[in-house]
């Protein structure tokens, strides 16, 4: 397996987009950032989770969290047949531990599955003062891995550019969410509070790094914003900063308004 050029821009190291950058396949990668951290969620959504509380009707969730993401990714296919194309597959998880709430028997309130495959092909364009480096073509699930009133899931495809120009990242992606029977939708107006596309800009400075991740839903009027600080500690681990206001910070809160602040450590691979 090659070492990826450290001369390479980000984005070229994180999809190796160019002969001096691949690593073969079969093999982790960083995929969405790994971390932990504390939370305050300024308004705690319990309501799907009464009807399973009898036993303890007057239990609430509480504004503390522990939330935690792992993320990776492996490449399945490497330019096959010498066409200019990676394909990967990709896998996402993220879960909100209620661990201070002792009341509640500080349950796991939610862990969102997110696995997906990915397409991904080099490009070389300029527009608008930024370099165009690849376009990715996708398809995901996204689900809480539960049952009866509480599931939640749906499945899209996508198409993602990536650009940069220096130490600036952007990408943007637009998608279509796949038909559900009415009997298996779990949620049909999820489109209405998650939007049809997102965008994810970055900024690398001195070892921190600066993200801002958008989406918004014209039509409805909603969306959500998503703040990031990732400052280096020590090697590769760092202090992070999120802050998200907005809908959809969990499946199971698609549709409920939030702000969340939350303080912890990421793993910068």
């Amino acid at each position: 397996m090659q070492h990826a050029a450290t001369n390479a821009s980000l984005l070229t190291r994180h999809w190796e987009l160019d002969s001096a950058n691949k690593q073969g396949i079969f093999t982790f990668r960083p995929h969405r950032e790994n971390y932990l951290m504390g939370t305050y969620n300024s308004t705690p959504n319990s309501a799907p989770y009464r009807p399973f509380r009898p036993l303890n009707p007057d239990a609430k969730l509480s504004h503390g969290e522990l939330a935690f993401q792992l993320g990776f990714k492996m490449k399945v296919l490497e330019n096959p047949s010498n066409i200019p194309l990676d394909v990967w597959f990709g896998y996402t998880q993220r879960s909100f531990w209620q661990a201070g709430n002792r009341e509640a028997s500080s349950p796991f309130r939610e862990t969102n599955y997110q696995p997906e495959l990915m397409a991904v092909m080099p490009t070389n364009l300029n527009l608008l003062g930024l370099r165009m480096r690849f376009v990715n073509l996708g398809v995901d699930h996204q689900s809480n891995g539960q049952t009866s009133t509480l599931s939640r899931s749906w499945n899209r495809v996508y198409a993602q550019a990536g650009f940069e120009r220096g130490n600036f990242t952007l990408l943007a992606r637009v998608w279509k969410r796949l038909h559900e029977s009415a009997n298996d939708d779990d949620n049909p107006d999820i489109i209405r509070y998650m939007g049809r596309g997102d965008v994810k800009a970055a900024y690398q400075w001195n070892g921190h790094e600066f993200s801002l991740l958008t989406r918004y839903n014209f039509q409805s009027d909603k969306g959500a914003a998503q703040l990031g600080w990732a400052f280096p500690l020590v090697s590769n681990l760092k202090g992070y900063v999120q802050y998200f206001t907005g809908y959809g910070y969990s499946l199971i809160d698609y549709d409920a308004y939030q702000r969340v602040l939350g303080l912890g450590l990421l793993v910068a691979f």
